[in-house]
């Protein structure tokens, strides 16, 4: 066998430390169909370019079942995903580690190594999760911030008029816990429940103020809940699951990519609740492509080169 010339060599070399540049197979990210599955897949495909892997766009695939099956069959490599889908994953939507961000993404992270050899990466510090938004306007003058507040204001008499979608109010997981944990209760009068459970509505029947709403269900990082005017009461006594978005991986992918944690970790850590509403709002309110906003952040913030 010749042996290589010392240039050869170094070129070689240089190739390798980049990670997978050489890798014949592209590395294929996929999404879910939603605002924010194509926001943080877009992320991960710019950052994945920028370090020089080849990619196959696989982002919009599905909603969840479809692509998490992608996942486990080996027909894609990562997606973006969030902790709280470990608990029907699991099977264990009755274990309260899942109300507990860092009990919760230990239990995923652990527990789909183990049983399927999916990596969960350290998640995002923003929960996608049910929540109540009240008025900015109303939550200035009566100064609340988090759900001991906005039931100390109900009980007191405050005129809420909630907007929520049917599983919202009637689902024993959603507002009937929080009812139960903070100590207040909802008449029908204080309700207008909407058909689906789109969000969207939601809140854009508490920002219009439709048939008197000055509340609305939404979930952590909307888009539209910063420009409708509404503000997140905070769940402090954790009554819903959270769901931190991550980065779910093929422990073969990883294997073969030891680099991908030290590339999106700090993404992640990045995006708490408050950026991911406004960069969801470019896409959902002002309209731009999801490819534009992901790389502009990126950018912006001296995640690529």
């Amino acid at each position: 066998m010749a042996r290589m010339g010392k240039s050869l060599g170094l070129a070689v070399g240089v190739a390798l430390t980049l990670g997978q540049v050489m890798a014949a197979d592209p590395l294929r990210v996929a999404s879910k169909v939603d605002t924010e599955g194509a926001l943080l897949g877009n992320m991960l495909i710019a950052l994945l370019e920028d370090a020089g892997y080849p990619v196959e766009n696989k982002l919009q695939l599905g909603p969840t079942n479809i692509v998490r099956t992608a996942l486990l069959e080996g027909e894609i490599d990562l997606y973006p995903e969030y902790t709280g889908n470990g608990a029907f994953f699991s099977n264990t939507t009755d274990d309260k580690a899942w109300k507990d961000a860092e009990a919760g993404y230990r239990k995923v992270r652990d527990w789909d190594r183990e049983k399927n050899g999916i990596v969960w990466l350290e998640p995002a510090p923003a929960n996608n999760t049910w929540a109540i938004a009240v008025k900015q306007s109303l939550a200035e003058k009566n100064d609340l911030s988090s759900m001991a507040d906005f039931s100390q204001w109900v009980n007191d008499g405050g005129g809420v008029k909630l907007a929520a979608s049917a599983e919202f109010v009637e689902s024993q997981a959603a507002l009937p816990s929080f009812q139960e944990a903070y100590g207040f209760t909802l008449s029908q009068d204080q309700l207008l429940v909407l058909s689906g459970g789109n969000t969207a509505a939601t809140i854009r029947a508490a920002a219009e103020g439709t048939s008197g709403t000055n509340a609305a269900m939404v979930y952590g990082t909307d888009g539209a809940i910063k420009p409708a005017g509404l503000k997140v009461m905070e769940d402090t006594q954790g009554v819903q699951m959270v769901y931190e978005p991550t980065v779910a991986m093929r422990e073969q992918v990883l294997e073969a990519n030891p680099q991908l944690p030290e590339l999106f970790e700090p993404v992640l850590a990045s995006l708490d609740r408050e950026t991911l509403q406004e960069l969801n709002s470019k896409i959902q309110v002002d309209g731009l492509p999801a490819k534009q906003v992901a790389r502009d952040y990126l950018e912006a913030n001296g995640f690529l080169d």
